[in-house]
């Protein structure tokens, strides 16, 4: 089973080199962290910063410069500082490549709730529904199920939408997934995990072809 460290990791595989990538807040953040050094490409953050680099060390940090999550970061040489208004004409222009999420749900025709529980206060949800009407290639970082042990990944998403069949891939701390047009194709499952326990924590439909790796 993963953490959400492993999952960042195994997430940062899928960036590729020259991608323009949006984080979003939480689990995604970290990916910036694990990507490889022989490949180049750059982060954006909605708030207006094209060449987001990984977390800074303690103290080292910069008040000022910080994430659309208002956490500190760092950046890379040569990065790019921009209004709000600039960055969604770049999201909204399909200028980035890769969308990596977190998700409080997901369903399995690729939906995905983000933003809001009934009942609680948000302040909104920023970028989301631009990120998520704009990219073509979304990767969701999340758990798999609740605190309650309920699986997150379901038939129909109970919770308000964000987007509507627009999730291509999922990485949880227990698989990896794609959406496809029958559900939820399993990928591969974390160490120490079994087809049995995924299926089991899967609510929507899941379906398995052959043997699965374990992830790397």
């Amino acid at each position: 089973m993963l953490d959400k460290f492993g999952i960042a990791r195994r997430i940062a595989k899928e960036v590729k080199n020259g991608y323009y990538v949006n984080l979003g807040i939480g689990i995604p953040t970290l990916v910036a962290n694990f990507v490889r050094t022989d490949i180049e490409l750059e982060f954006q953050s909605e708030n207006g910063i094209l060449g987001m680099g990984p977390f800074p060390f303690e103290g080292e940090e910069d008040a000022d410069l910080i994430n659309a999550g208002k956490q500190t970061i760092t950046a890379l040489p040569g990065a790019s500082y921009f209004d709000s208004a600039t960055s969604f004409s770049m999201i909204r222009g399909q200028h980035v490549d890769l969308t990596i999420l977190g998700a409080m749900e997901v369903s399995e025709q690729g939906d995905i709730a983000n933003w809001k529980i009934p009942g609680y206060m948000v302040k909104g949800m920023g970028g989301a529904m631009d990120l998520v009407a704009s990219a073509d290639n979304i990767i969701v970082a999340m758990m798999h199920t609740n605190k309650e042990g309920q699986s997150k990944l379901l038939k129909r998403c109970t919770l308000p939408l964000t987007g509507v069949a627009c999730v291509k891939k999922i990485v949880t701390n227990l698989a990896v997934m794609e959406v496809t047009k029958e559900g939820f194709r399993l990928l591969e499952r974390a160490p120490g995990v079994s087809v049995e326990e995924i299926k089991a924590a899967t609510e929507g439909n899941l379906f398995v072809e052959g043997l699965i790796p374990e992830m790397s």
